[in-house]
């Protein structure tokens, strides 16, 4: 069973509509209990940094995530649901992550770059990974963010996507994943990421 965390924001339907299709057992949940008890777990976020947080806060959901990072069940952050599993981020203002990456979450800040960068836009693994298993470098995926994460440690880089400069929009520590884009509007690629997941 994936327990499907509801922090109060995120686009929660649509990945648990794209988890059901590839096959897997979905809970929305925020109960630390059924999260706790999870096989694996999928963070979701839209929108800004720190009221995500501030559900998980809200939720008592902190503790519970450090816990599943801690017992090394798969963990995968979508979207902002990547960016807090870092330190923190400088979107409007400074606000604490969950900590469980070295790294910040920065804005795309180059002169004449288009902000958010939002459409479809290419993946290049730069390490093997089971949630990339089969997926050929170069697969379209499709983004919709301002700010992007900076990781501390080049090692937990999984792939680069290029816009204005290579960011990460993938890594992996462990059993801690996270993916910039959003799977479950990228089509057959996206469903193939989230299956990969599903069958670790």
């Amino acid at each position: 069973m994936i327990a499907l965390v509801d922090s109060g924001v995120g686009n929660l339907r649509s990945v648990e509509k794209a988890l059901a299709t590839v096959g897997a057992e979905v809970c929305l949940t925020a109960d630390p209990a059924i999260i706790l008890a999870a096989g694996k777990v999928a963070l979701p976020g839209v929108g800004a940094f720190g009221d995500t947080m501030d559900g998980l806060r809200r939720w008592s959901l902190v503790g519970v995530l450090e816990q599943v990072a801690g017992r090394c069940t798969p963990l995968l952050g979508i979207c902002v649901g990547m960016q807090v599993l870092f330190e923190g981020s400088e979107e409007m203002g400074d606000h604490a992550g969950l900590g469980l990456l070295p790294g910040r979450v920065r804005r795309f800040a180059l002169p004449g770059l288009k902000v958010p960068q939002t459409g479809w836009n290419q993946l290049e693994p730069v390490r093997p990974s089971p949630l990339f298993r089969d997926l050929p470098p170069g697969s379209y995926a499709y983004f919709n963010h301002s700010y992007y994460c900076d990781p501390a440690d080049p090692a937990d880089v999984l792939a680069v996507t290029e816009y204005g400069l290579p960011y990460a929009s993938a890594v992996q520590r462990g059993n801690l994943y996270g993916v910039q884009f959003h799977p479950e509007k990228s089509q057959a690629v996206g469903l193939a990421i989230l299956r990969n997941f599903v069958a670790m």
